[in-house]
């Protein structure tokens, strides 16, 4: 893997001349220079530069939601359903990074039944600086859902290390929520109706002290948080492949009145995977 950007006419003379890591601007947290040299990050590497901004002055975390996804050249988020056609093993270190940054992962159900979704899990790599921040042994699940139609006899619901978390309207049927309260789930009201409000769910999220927020889509799900002015950042995998046919772009459902400018804040490579993330404007 190297690092593409930040680059300065500096980085580029030295990477031109074999040098590895050149400091990048201050006051950007988790960037530093281009890295021109490609070759394998570790997990605490990657983890840095993967970092979530820095709590305010008055020790004060604020809420930030990031979201994770993959698109090929042509614009698909999945392949027959599914984003693993179309990743490599490179996005799926980055994918467990964030994971392992994150106080919780934001997922709707359709994604939770098509991939599969199981407990997020602790690794060992990260638990000294989990328990330094804070946090648990590994972040929350939280599945945002209107019907609740999910099967709560899986081990996402019966066996996680911290218990899986609920998104819902206030107008959700109550057998289902009654159901997942049962299967040990916490149902989180952020809605009127059957609907999540995605400012609503972060507010509600970090009320429990979940300021970390990371989202995998799918797409319905980042379509709404787009809309609703709630997303940070987006860390975008560019797969180099093509698939054409009718798939889902990262983001789907109605267009935003204005389109909403984001910031370029890093850029990554390895083995033609472009990792990329943005920032709010």
């Amino acid at each position: 893997m190297r690092r593409l950007f930040p680059v300065t006419y500096e980085t580029a003379a030295q990477g031109a001349a074999g040098a590895a890591v050149v400091p990048g601007e201050r006051g950007t947290p988790g960037v530093r220079g281009a890295d021109v040299t490609d070759r394998e990050w570790g997990l605490l590497e990657l983890a840095e530069a993967y970092a979530y901004p820095d709590a305010g002055g008055d020790g004060v975390r604020a809420p930030w939601l990031r979201a994770n996804m993959v698109s090929t050249l042509d614009g698909a988020a999945q392949h027959e359903g599914k984003s693993q056609g179309i990743s490599s093993a490179a996005d799926m270190r980055v994918f467990g990074v964030l994971r392992a940054l994150a106080d919780a992962v934001v997922v709707g159900a359709e994604t939770v039944r098509q991939e599969g979704y199981r407990p997020a899990r602790a690794r060992a790599e990260f638990a000294a600086s989990r328990e330094a921040s804070g946090q648990g042994p590994a972040p929350a699940i939280a599945v945002v859902t209107a019907g609740l139609e999910l099967d709560f006899s899986l081990p996402l619901f019966t066996a996680p290390l911290v218990p899986t978390l609920i998104l819902t309207g206030a107008g959700a049927p109550a057998d289902r929520v009654a159901a997942a309260a049962k299967a040990g789930a916490e149902v989180v009201f952020a809605g009127e109706g059957t609907g999540v409000d995605p400012a609503r769910a972060v507010r509600a999220l970090a009320d429990r002290g979940l300021t970390r927020l990371l989202t995998e889509g799918g797409p319905r799900l980042l379509g709404q948080i787009v809309a609703a002015g709630a997303l940070d950042e987006l860390c975008l995998t560019m797969s180099p492949t093509l698939t054409a046919g009718g798939a889902q772009r990262i983001a789907g459902g109605p267009p935003t009145e204005v389109p909403t400018r984001f910031e370029l804040v890093s850029l990554l490579e390895e083995a033609g995977f472009l990792f990329s993330r943005y920032r709010r404007s």
